[in-house]
């Protein structure tokens, strides 16, 4: 990518499409398209087809997608799958069709199966049977996967796809209705602390074990990829370092300075038991994450306080 060339982030306003503008500007680049869904509705085929034709980006980011935590997935997975595909198959086929010269595909740890060999590599994929609380989002995240290789192989295009693990930062999405679990657990906290109640309340047993990323890496590995890898591999991005949900819920405590107890509802589901990422791949590439999890999580919570709570 040249400095001025044209680059269109879709999911802009997002959580990773957001750090990735950030990141290419701090990287010099000045020539940035990006539309919020009120301009252009992802999932409407002839709109997207328009927007190409006449913006003719040269390289693509496709951070846009449905997003939500376990309750989400679980009580809307028609929305979840049809969107996803939507979305996807709208912006890779109107690339295709406009020579984008490289596109990134932004997918999700979820693609591998629940009970996966940890940590997961890259060629797990599709070796067993997914976590059915997000099967939906998984499913329709592998086949945007597939959609970018088997344009590689049958015609000789640039597409990447990476998988990150759970990231977090700047953006994040902080609804308790549907949100992840660390956004979720940083708002829990900090309004329990300002109400001073007694205890929070934690999703689960505590005992699954988790890998976050902070999304600011996430960008910096996304930028990365595009600047000096072609091939057609896809790959694992994270830390390679996991926590239980437990240690995290004491650490966010710390961190908010929240002086209440923990107490964990066990009729609520855990989702995958262990999900740990090999990042080999992307190491081998000549990348590694720089934000540790406790200062990404200050990072996390100085970012909502302001936006949040001003």
């Amino acid at each position: 990518m040249n400095k001025d060339s044209k680059i269109y982030v879709a999911g802009h306003r997002g959580l990773v499409g957001s750090a990735i503008v950030r990141n290419l500007e701090s990287k010099g680049y000045t020539n940035i398209v990006g539309k919020t869904h009120k301009e252009l509705d992802l999932t409407n085929q002839f709109a997207v087809c328009k927007f190409f034709e006449e913006q003719k980006p040269e390289y693509v980011f496709l951070a846009a997608a449905k997003v939500g935590g376990i309750g989400a997935n679980s009580n809307y997975p028609a929305d979840f799958i049809m969107e996803n595909e939507l979305i996807q198959c709208n912006v890779i086929k109107s690339s295709f069709k406009n020579n984008v010269k490289k596109l990134m595909f932004l997918g999700s740890s979820c693609i591998y199966p629940k009970m996966c060999p940890q940590p997961i590599k890259e060629e797990y994929l599709l070796s067993g049977y997914l976590e059915p609380t997000n099967e939906a989002y998984a499913l329709a995240k592998i086949s945007g996967l597939k959609m970018c290789q088997f344009f590689n192989t049958q015609y000789g295009t640039h597409y990447i796809s990476v998988m990150p693990t759970n990231l977090y930062g700047p953006n994040d999405n902080y609804d308790l209705n549907n949100s992840h679990v660390m956004p979720a657990l940083i708002r829990k906290f900090h309004e329990a602390k300002i109400k001073n109640e007694p205890y929070v309340e934690v999703w689960g047993t505590g005992k699954p074990l988790r890998e976050f990323l902070h999304v600011d890496d996430m960008a910096d590995a996304c930028t990365f990829l595009m600047e000096n890898y072609d091939g057609n591999d896809f790959f694992n991005v994270g830390t390679g370092k996991e926590i239980s949900i437990k240690e995290l819920a004491e650490m966010i405590k710390e961190v908010t300075e929240y002086k209440g107890e923990l107490r964990f509802n066990t009729d609520k589901p855990d989702g995958t038991p262990r999900k740990l990422l090999d990042v080999s791949r992307l190491e081998k590439a000549g990348w590694k994450y720089k934000v540790e999890l406790k200062d990404g999580i200050k990072d996390s919570y100085e970012w909502f306080m302001k936006n949040y709570y001003i």
